[in-house]
């Protein structure tokens, strides 16, 4: 009698452990759960905006042309055709009317001229970014001695050093 006490004994306990494996398999989702292929690999709060899809791809490109999975020439081509996507995209998004115009301030203080090319824009520049050559109203100083050199200056007057052009 003891034997077949066992044996039911076993055979439950075997059908609850295949109960309890096969649960999640045959019960059906709970309300708000959303669908496992729907889950896998998207999040949420990715940006899928045109913008930051061309940013991602070509950002996915660098790093497969890195790892050495994309040869040279269609890293070339995915890079022109990501490159433009994402131009025409930063071009959209610039030319919405509801985007704030941002100002650019003008300073009193009066800027660096170039002799060739006029009024450079950017703050504290030495050099023209058009042609190189030294603007009018940079202060430079002499590498070897530090002394204060005119705008037009080829050698230091204190200690003779010559100046890089």
């Amino acid at each position: 009698m003891s034997s077949i006490f066992e044996l039911a004994a076993g055979l439950a306990l075997a059908a609850a452990a295949v109960f309890f494996v096969l649960w999640p398999v045959l019960s059906p989702p709970a309300a708000g759960v959303a669908d496992a292929a729907t889950m896998e690999g998207e999040d949420p709060d990715d940006d899928l905006s045109p913008r930051a899809v061309a940013l991602r791809a070509l950002k996915e490109i660098e790093f497969d042309r890195a790892t050495g999975k994309l040869s040279d020439a269609d890293y070339d081509a995915l890079n022109a055709k990501y490159t433009a996507e994402a131009l025409a995209a930063l071009r959209t998004e610039s030319s919405e009317a509801d985007a704030p115009r941002i100002r650019l301030a003008v300073s009193p203080l009066p800027t660096a001229t170039c002799p060739t090319h006029g009024g450079r824009p950017e703050a504290g520049a030495i050099f023209c970014s058009a042609c190189g050559r030294r603007l009018s109203d940079a202060v430079a100083f002499c590498a070897k001695c530090g002394t204060a050199l005119p705008p037009d200056a080829r050698f230091c007057a204190a200690c003779g050093r010559r100046v890089a052009a």
